[in-house]
């Protein structure tokens, strides 16, 4: 319905799981209002600034839930009090090139879609999940041992503010299982059947770290893997110990995964813009973004067509394989950086007179966030564990640079721009300081 409240949740993870699973059901069958999953562990200035950004009408913590008031020193964010769009039921968090923050909002018909198809993609069947489901009721109901049932198991580190480790939950919904959600994984733990979950969703420093440890990744029916890009022999390592992978690309406005091993899930439509940027539609499509009618139109054309910021190739047989992305937006993890967001908290430092941030290949991140910095003193630079720690009070950890290069002056191009080929060139030929 039209005019349909927007409700934020910040609860831990792990904690709040089953609050959050009850208010993500009420917003999919319309009983209670749409949500807005957000991080508690956010530092407080982003988290305002998000809420200002999405305007819900209400916030719930571990405390308890109270009216959202904007600040009255604050210019109202652009189409601040519109509608939501009927049937939405999820506003999820996302940054755009620039570091903005941007509302995706998913109706409940595109998030079951997509809960469906991916089901139906990896082989597990909703019905026969929901007559297991009950057949274990029905067990313990009568004081039997319950029998093995499929579940799902959230992402280990229980991200439920990002779109895969809502999916899970989605997931768990349509076919009547239990998710398990925990706040990490100990390294040391091996046993993953322990969890007793059939799939589960993972990035892959999360499994590279699985593996390290020789941990029973062939514990899981199926491992989902995405988020970030996949380096290379991980996906063999993973399969000689016995995994399933199934290798997943998407993003919030897709509801996540629509692209599983390089072919699009049922419904899912793809091809390439002129500039060799990846469009997708289909049912899984999200309504728009929040406050931002002018952000929605400039991203999906009359037709329906999303254009994302990847670059990428679709063979004859519709498989896509992905190039790179078209914009700066750093991928670490499976999160997303803004390099101009990032440098510019540096520029703030002290000792540091100009600084640039990109991404590097990284073996375990897919991205290693790194700085390169002009310091007021080549005699007296800053170290990392400064730079690391101012950024750290603004945004969250994991933007956080894990490499710095000291420079006497940026190289530049003869635009003026500096010089991102060189500066990558110079961290490949001398030893930045990093973290391992």
């Amino acid at each position: 319905m039209a005019g349909r409240p927007l409700h934020a949740l910040l609860l831990p993870p792990a904690a709040g799981a089953g609050r959050l699973l009850d208010a993500l059901a009420a917003a999919l069958d319309g009983s209670g209002p749409a949500i807005l999953p957000l991080d508690p562990g956010l530092p407080p200035a982003r988290v305002a600034d998000l809420l200002h950004a999405f305007t819900p009408a209400t916030v719930e913590t571990q405390d308890g839930t109270g009216r959202w008031r904007p600040d009255a020193s604050r210019p109202a964010a652009p189409g601040s009090g519109a509608d939501l769009p009927d049937g939405t039921a999820v506003v999820i968090a996302t940054s755009g090139s620039s570091g903005e923050p941007k509302g995706v909002q998913l109706s409940a018909g595109a998030l079951r879609a997509s809960a469906r198809a991916s089901l139906d993609r990896i082989g597990a069947d909703p019905v026969q999940a929901g007559r297991d489901r009950r057949a274990a009721e029905q067990d313990r109901a009568e004081g039997r041992h319950a029998r093995a049932h499929v579940q799902h198991a959230a992402q280990l580190r229980g991200d439920q503010g990002h779109i895969a480790g809502l999916g899970v939950l989605i997931r768990s919904l349509v076919t009547e299982t239990v998710p398990v959600v925990v706040d990490g994984l100990d390294p040391a733990q091996r046993n993953l059947a322990v969890f007793g979950c059939g799939y589960v969703s993972l990035v892959p420093a999360q499994l590279r770290r699985m593996l390290d440890v020789g941990a029973s990744v062939s514990a899981f029916g199926a491992i989902l893997l995405g988020g970030a890009a996949i380096p290379p022999g991980l996906l063999a390592g993973a399969r000689a110990a016995g995994a399933r992978v199934v290798t997943t690309y998407g993003m919030s406005e897709t509801c996540g995964g629509c692209v599983y091993n390089g072919l699009p899930l049922d419904g899912v439509r793809l091809r390439t813009a002129p500039d060799g940027r990846i469009q997708i539609a289909g049912p899984v499509l999200f309504s728009g973004y929040r406050n931002r009618s002018d952000l929605t139109g400039s991203a999906v054309d009359e037709e329906g067509w999303f254009t994302t910021s990847d670059l990428g190739k679709i063979g004859p047989d519709g498989r896509v394989s992905i190039g790179g992305r078209a914009d700066e937006m750093i991928n670490t993890g499976g999160e997303k950086v803004s390099p101009t967001e990032v440098a510019a908290i540096l520029e703030g430092c002290p000792g540091v007179r100009e600084a640039i941030v990109f991404g590097e290949p990284d073996s375990q991140y897919g991205q290693r966030v790194t700085a390169v910095v002009v310091p007021t003193r080549l005699s007296n630079p800053p170290r990392l564990q400064e730079l690391r720690a101012a950024v750290r009070r603004t945004l969250p950890a994991y933007a956080a640079p894990r490499a710095l290069l000291v420079v006497p002056a940026m190289p530049l191009l003869p635009s003026g721009k500096p010089d991102l080929a060189a500066l990558r060139g110079l961290g490949r030929d001398h030893a930045s300081r990093t973290l391992p």
